[in-house]
């Protein structure tokens, strides 16, 4: 397995549901070794109706190193995957079982990292095409435009319910994580409002994080920190967010983003326009000595894009890259 202690803070790139050979040309020529999958969508390479195979993860994870690339991470498996355990219905201790196997597959495959969220009917926007610096087309959300929105669930789920779950559920998770060398980092509420649908949102603010770990304390469960979800919250909870779980080394990767505005109302943003200074984001991660991977998010979508917002990805991460050689040469200034 990829030993993650070995390595230092860097760029990573993510959110791939498959490793193409554009793809593969693509982060090469960003100068990008790491990687990581985000498969919440059921897409390919990773089949499987409640649970994913180990050959098929070895397999993944052979495709990577085949080309040159460190296989970092997989997030999210299918809502499908584990949508009764989130809602406590029946059938959640199937559903369980097979998150249990799928786990060890992981570990067994040589994977350090499996990313999840706690949010059974997803993440939310009102639009997809708000405009962004320059004309760019992002994603928006506006609370006004979703508070009438029907049930997704057929009824109303509550936070205490869904505690409950959340907690029945890492539980069971937890111990298998550990026994198979395999760090589970949770995903903030995407929007981060009390309730979407009839499903209360319980990963929403700091007290919900400090919670959700206090659940089990391991060394194998912590966060995957999402700075434009944090960001949505407000700038002074992200930053608070963000010292106190990178101090704790509690944080295991960065979705590097932001948005601009908060709950209710915000957009997606470029780097550098939204509403925090990501410099300083990167710069409280690297004082506390955060050596996880940062990866790009949802980047908005730049005239002449193709395929994977390619021109937008490559802006983002020649940002990320710049902002990471500048604090990493301050390091060295200073020794």
């Amino acid at each position: 397995m990829l030993d993650l202690s070995a390595l230092p803070m860097r760029i990573a790139v993510g959110q791939m549901r498959e490793l193409t050979d554009e793809n593969v040309l693509f982060i090469k020529q960003m100068g990008i070794q790491d990687v990581q999958f985000n498969f919440v969508g059921g897409a390919p390479p990773l089949p499987g109706d409640s649970r994913w195979e180990y050959m098929d993860l070895v397999r993944l994870r052979t495709r990577c190193e085949d080309v040159g690339f460190r296989l970092n991470a997989i997030e999210n498996v299918p809502t499908r995957f584990y949508d009764k355990a989130m809602l406590g219905l029946p059938g959640r201790d199937e559903q369980i079982e097979n998150m249990q196997a799928t786990i060890r597959n992981i570990g067994k495959a040589g994977i350090p990292i499996f990313g999840y969220h706690w949010m059974p009917n997803s993440v939310w926007r009102t639009s997809n095409t708000a405009p962004a610096r320059g004309g760019a087309k992002t994603t928006a959300f506006d609370m006004a435009l979703a508070e009438n929105a029907p049930l997704t669930h057929g009824r109303v789920f509550t936070a205490d319910e869904m505690w409950a779950n959340y907690e029945y559920f890492i539980k069971a998770i937890v111990p298998v994580a550990e026994e198979s060398g395999v760090h589970l980092a949770l995903h903030p509420d995407d929007p981060p409002v009390p309730s979407l649908g009839g499903v209360a949102r319980i990963m929403r603010n700091f007290e919900g994080f400090k919670r959700a770990m206090e659940v089990v304390d391991s060394p194998n469960h912590g966060l995957d920190f999402c700075v434009g979800s944090w960001s949505e919250m407000s700038p002074a909870e992200c930053l608070k967010g963000l010292r106190y779980f990178a101090e704790q080394g509690k944080i295991f990767y960065v979705h590097f983003r932001d948005v601009l505005g908060t709950v209710p109302k915000f957009r997606e943003a470029f780097i550098g326009e939204g509403n925090l200074d990501m410099f300083e984001v990167m710069a409280i991660l690297k004082e506390a000595g955060f050596n996880g991977f940062l990866i790009d998010d949802h980047v908005p979508a730049m005239v002449g894009d193709s395929g994977w917002a390619s021109r937008s990805r490559a802006f983002a991460n020649g940002q990320m890259t710049a902002y990471l050689e500048i604090l990493n040469r301050g390091e060295k200034k200073a020794a």
